[in-house]
């Protein structure tokens, strides 16, 4: 199996990260392990990596993820044995499924992953049917794929307290809908088991939610293993009620970029590190890259013109952003076929089962890749993400995976804590309404 060969600035602290990793192997998997017993796992869940050969930080964490069509076939197993793991301790009787995707009907990549994520399930001895929360679909409708496979979705029935098609009663309910638009009424307080629950939706869910708790979780792993955080963890914070078009909140949001700018700088002159600081700005709930944009001084947010206004205004299904996460900005040297690239890394339940690279060739190290025009390669791993080679050097293919892992699996347990954290937000919405 061929392992991309990876362009990369091994060098200084990064390499030295991934020596404690590998050296700390017992102790790091032994932690997890307790940390999995107090805090359940989502059920799923992909994290995009920034490496910058002195740093490897998570940047975003997805809940919903699509894209199970770009992972390696090869580790199909990997993921039926973590699905058959998680509906152990979910639901160990289940033999119905029902998957809820996003509305898309012509997105033909994202059928792809549909269908990816649904033969997944099937192998691990599940009766899977698509039920859909989109409108315009009002009987059973057959969609063609590019491979000649297809798919057939059916409008979303509800009966009392369950939800499920014509003679299909599931057992389980999966979403892979973020729920930007909102909770669909048919989905409240229902009886089965809903995955991931709802307020995991972005509705709900904050990104910087979620950072706060990775911030919880970067600091207890960097005393089990004596490093300093930084190394794991990118600085950030939140501005609020924000107005693109009217630019209210200007100099609000100006000032949280020279902060973040400020402590990435402070941060280089501590450990000599010569590139120039820059953050990234992005939408606090969303995803699919939309609402993105990368600075590099306080001025680049004051006075955006219209075209990137409007960029930032609005998300999927047409949110409007008001409230941001200004991110320290990760720089990736990894490259793959001479262009930019990023390790996206997969999890069901508590393990990795595998990822990609994000490649684009018309982005630059410091500036987010999921964008039109990226496409994606498999990670062709040796072995598992959690098996390293302890023999081997901290660059070789599986270390470089392990350390990948490691890092992935935080943001996971940061995701479990933020979900545990934020089911009394979802019940106040209720309350209002």
């Amino acid at each position: 199996m061929n392992v991309p060969r990876l362009a990369t600035a091994l060098t200084g602290p990064l390499l030295d990260l991934e020596r404690k990793f590998l050296a700390a192997q017992c102790e790091i998997e032994a932690w997890f392990r307790s940390q999995w017993l107090e805090h359940a796992p989502p059920f799923y869940g992909s994290v995009d990596l920034r490496n910058s050969g002195f740093k490897l930080a998570p940047v975003d964490m997805n809940l919903f993820p699509g894209g199970f069509n770009n992972l390696n076939p090869d580790f199909t197993p990997l993921c039926v044995q973590a699905v058959q793991s998680a509906l152990e301790k979910i639901c160990p009787d289940a033999r119905r499924l029902l998957l809820i995707p996003e509305n898309h009907t012509r997105n033909q990549y994202y059928l792809q992953n549909v269908a990816a994520l649904a033969r997944i399930l099937k192998l691990a001895g599940l009766n899977v049917r698509l039920g859909t929360l989109n409108p315009e679909i009002t009987a059973p409708t057959t969609l063609e794929l590019p491979n000649g496979g297809t798919l057939t979705v059916e409008p979303l029935q509800r009966n009392g307290r369950r939800v499920g098609l014509p003679g299909f009663d599931p057992c389980v309910v999966l979403l892979n809908n973020d729920l930007s638009a909102g909770i669909p009424d048919i989905l409240r307080d229902i009886d089965q088991n809903l995955l991931p629950p709802l307020h995991a939706g972005w509705f709900v869910r904050r990104k910087t939610h979620h950072f706060r708790e990775y911030d919880g979780v970067a600091a207890e792993f960097g005393q089990l293993l004596g490093i300093d955080p930084w190394y794991i963890n990118p600085y950030f914070g939140q501005v609020s009620q924000l107005d693109f078009q009217t630019r209210e909140g200007e100099e609000r949001l100006a000032a949280e970029v020279e902060r973040i700018l400020g402590l990435t700088a402070a941060k280089y002159r501590e450990l000599g590190i010569t590139d120039a600081p820059y953050a990234i700005v992005k939408a606090d709930a969303g995803t699919y890259g939309m609402g993105v944009m990368s600075v590099k001084s306080p001025a680049d947010v004051i006075g955006l013109n219209r075209k990137q206004r409007n960029k930032m205004a609005v998300v999927k299904e047409g949110l409007e952003v008001s409230d941001v996460i200004v991110q320290e900005g990760v720089p990736t040297f990894e490259t793959l076929e001479e262009a930019v690239a990023e390790p996206v890394v997969y999890m069901m339940d508590r393990f990795v089962v595998g990822g990609f690279y994000r490649v684009h060739t018309e982005r630059g190290a410091d500036e987010n890749l999921n964008a039109p025009g990226a496409y994606f390669k498999p990670l062709a791993f040796d072995t598992p993400l959690s098996t390293p080679d302890c023999d081997g050097s901290p660059d070789c293919a599986p270390n470089r995976f392990y350390a990948y892992g490691v890092v992935a699996r935080l943001a996971l347990l940061a995701a479990s804590r933020e979900i545990e954290n934020t089911e009394s937000v979802l019940e106040s919405i209720s309350m209002a309404a």
